[in-house]
C-alpha cells in the first residue's frame, strides 16, 4: 500500500508572516488540509491565519476537538480524527495538519501524532516547528528571555495555580501560557511575589485584535476572555537583568 505523509505544521502565534518558508511551501502545494478548531459553528484561527499561502485546489477538512478536560472524550476525538487522516494518507495522497504555534509545544499535534500513529503504524509524518508565541511577544515588548545563566521555566496555568507561585519564587524568565479564565487569579500571584511590574501581557499576538500591555493593572475586572490565546512574560526574582 502506498501511503502518504502527513506534514504537522506550525503555523506560528497569528501574523502570517511569521509561518516558516518550509511551511508555507508546503501549504501552497497542499491538497489535503486538516485544522482543528474549538467548536463545530466557530472559526479555526489556525486556518484564518494560513488561508493566503494555500492554493485554490486545497480541500480543507475540520477536526473539532472541545475545549474539555474529560480524557475520555478527548481521546475518542483524537482517535476520530486520526482515522479520518489515515483514511487520505491511504490513498496515496499527502495531507497537511496545522497548529498554533509550534508544533510540539502544548499542541493538539502531539496528542494527534500519537493516535495517527496508533492507528496507522506504518505512516509516514514531517514534523515542521513553528515560531512559538512567547518568542513572538518576547519580540513585540523587547522583553529578553534568558539572560546569562538565567534558567527559563514555561508554565502552563492551572487552576489551582501552585506551579505559578512556586515559579515565581525562583529566578529567571517566567512564561506563562494557557492563560485562558485564570487571568485574574494569575494577577494576584504576580502581585503577591512583586513580579507585576516585572510583566508584560499579550493577546492574539500578530493578529488584528491583538492586545499588548505593560502595565498589567490594567488587566484587573476584565472579562473572562480577555486571557484567551494570551501570554505573560515575568522577570521573577532578584538576578541581575
Amino acid at each position: 500500500m502506498n501511503i502518504g505523509t502527513l506534514y504537522g505544521i506550525g503555523v506560528g502565534p497569528g501574523d502570517p508572516d511569521l509561518i516558516t518558508v518550509k511551511g508555507v511551501k508546503l501549504l501552497a502545494s497542499c491538497k489535503h488540509l486538516f485544522v482543528p478548531k474549538a467548536r463545530m459553528k466557530s472559526e479555526s484561527v489556525a486556518l484564518d491565519i494560513v488561508k493566503g499561502h494555500l492554493n485554490g485546489n486545497t480541500q480543507v477538512h475540520e477536526l473539532v476537538f472541545p475545549m474539555v478536560t474529560d480524557k475520555t472524550e478527548l481521546m475518542k476525538k483524537w482517535d476520530e480524527s486520526a482515522r479520518a487522516i489515515a483514511e487520505i494518507l491511504k490513498t496515496g495522497s499527502d495531507a497537511c495538519f496545522i497548529t498554533l504555534g509550534d508544533s510540539m509545544l502544548y499542541s493538539t499535534y502531539i496528542y494527534l501524532l500519537r493516535a495517527l500513529k496508533n492507528v496507522l503504524p506504518e505512516v509516514k509524518t514531517v514534523t515542521v516547528p513553528g515560531i512559538t508565541a512567547f518568542s513572538a511577544v518576547a519580540a513585540l515588548t523587547d522583553f529578553p528571555v534568558g539572560e546569562a545563566k538565567e534558567p527559563v521555566t514555561i508554565i502552563p496555568a492551572a487552576d489551582d495555580l501552585t506551579a505559578v507561585e512556586n515559579a515565581l519564587k525562583g529566578e529567571g524568565t517566567v512564561v506563562l501560557m494557557k492563560i485562558g479564565k485564570r487571568l485574574q487569579g494569575i494577577l494576584d500571584c504576580l502581585e503577591k511575589a512583586g513580579a507585576i511590574d516585572d510583566a508584560v501581557f499579550v493577546a492574539n499576538a500578530g493578529m488584528e485584535d491583538q492586545r499588548l500591555e505593560t502595565d498589567l493593572r490594567k488587566l484587573r475586572n476584565e472579562k473572562p476572555e480577555t486571557g484567551y490565546l494570551s501570554i505573560i512574560l515575568v522577570h521573577a526574582g532578584k538576578g541581575e537583568r
